[in-house]
């Protein structure tokens, strides 16, 4: 079996289309087409079946593919080890929540461009669920997700991860009720606000759970009012919302005219970032060198 033909398999399998792929390899459809039709014979099995207009993996096909993501990193690691200096070449796929892609890949992707140009990035903005399911799924090779301190995420077996940063939050109070704080310390001030509508993520769960564990330790147990994808809007939501609301955001953040950012310690609210692969795919080089840039 010609490794370099399980390439334009696996390809296939995550873009959907030949003509995808061969924009993406610099080929023509015909060349994909006749480089999969060698691989279902030398592996003996048919690997398209029609789909329509179009054709799609056949369940072998589909189990080929998965292979091919191991079998393809395996030789890229053989090489930079019988060739240590060689460059790196190669796509990886990343999902990660925007802060995080804004923070450490942003700055990895500007050095690839300018010292590793055969590294190339893709780029999809998940939260922490999302982005799980894609690695365990095997459709992007690196997720950048988050967690806190005071509620840990539980992680796969399979994953490997990897610790980047950490960031104290405080709470996001509307300016005119900032004064209502009685006392010092996280409690204190959630206890300030326990008549007030709580903002959480839409997409995950994490600091909601939070939430709910420090209102427990002030006595109460907070109203989820809104859900909000963005900081942006949680801002809105707290200075021009229809009710009274609080909520999540980094302590280091300037937030707009009408809310006022209240630090919270004793316990301190940090989130965590993480990069994560699955195990043993962090020796593929252009995925190792990744990983290598986001640790600076």
């Amino acid at each position: 079996m010609d490794t370099r033909r399980l390439r334009f398999l696996l390809e296939l399998s995550r873009h959907g289309s030949m003509r995808a792929v061969a924009d993406l390899l610099g080929t023509t459809t015909s060349t994909v087409s006749q480089q999969i039709a060698v691989l279902a014979r030398e592996t003996g099995v048919p690997l398209l079946e029609p789909d329509g207009r179009r054709v799609r993996l056949t369940p072998a096909g589909r189990r080929l593919a998965e292979h091919a993501v191991t079998i393809l990193a395996a030789v890229e690691a053989a090489r930079a080890d019988l060739d240590p200096h060689a460059e790196p070449a190669g796509t990886v796929r990343v999902a990660g929540f925007a802060t995080a892609v804004r923070r450490s890949l942003l700055p990895a992707a500007a050095a690839l461009a300018a010292h590793h140009p055969r590294v190339e990035l893709q780029i999809s903005e998940y939260e922490p669920p999302e982005a799980f399911a894609a690695l365990l799924a095997d459709d992007i090779d690196l997720a950048l997700t988050y967690d806190y301190e005071l509620a840990p995420a539980g992680t796969d077996a399979a994953v490997e991860a990897r610790p980047l940063w950490t960031a104290k939050w405080g709470l996001a109070v509307p300016a005119a009720d900032a004064a209502r704080v009685r006392g010092d310390g996280t409690v204190a001030v959630f206890g300030a606000f326990r008549d007030h509508g709580w903002i959480v993520n839409s997409r995950d769960s994490t600091d909601g759970d939070v939430v709910r564990r420090l209102a427990a330790m002030a006595g109460f147990e907070p109203r989820l009012t809104h859900r909000a994808d963005t900081l942006e809007l949680v801002e809105d939501l707290i200075a021009t919302g229809p009710a009274p609301a609080v909520g999540l955001l980094p302590a280091d953040r300037a937030t707009r005219p009408g809310v006022t950012l209240l630090p919270l310690a004793g316990p301190d609210v940090r989130q965590r970032a993480f990069a994560c692969t699955l195990r043993g795919r962090e020796a593929w080089p252009p995925l190792a060198l990744v990983l290598g840039l986001l640790a600076r």
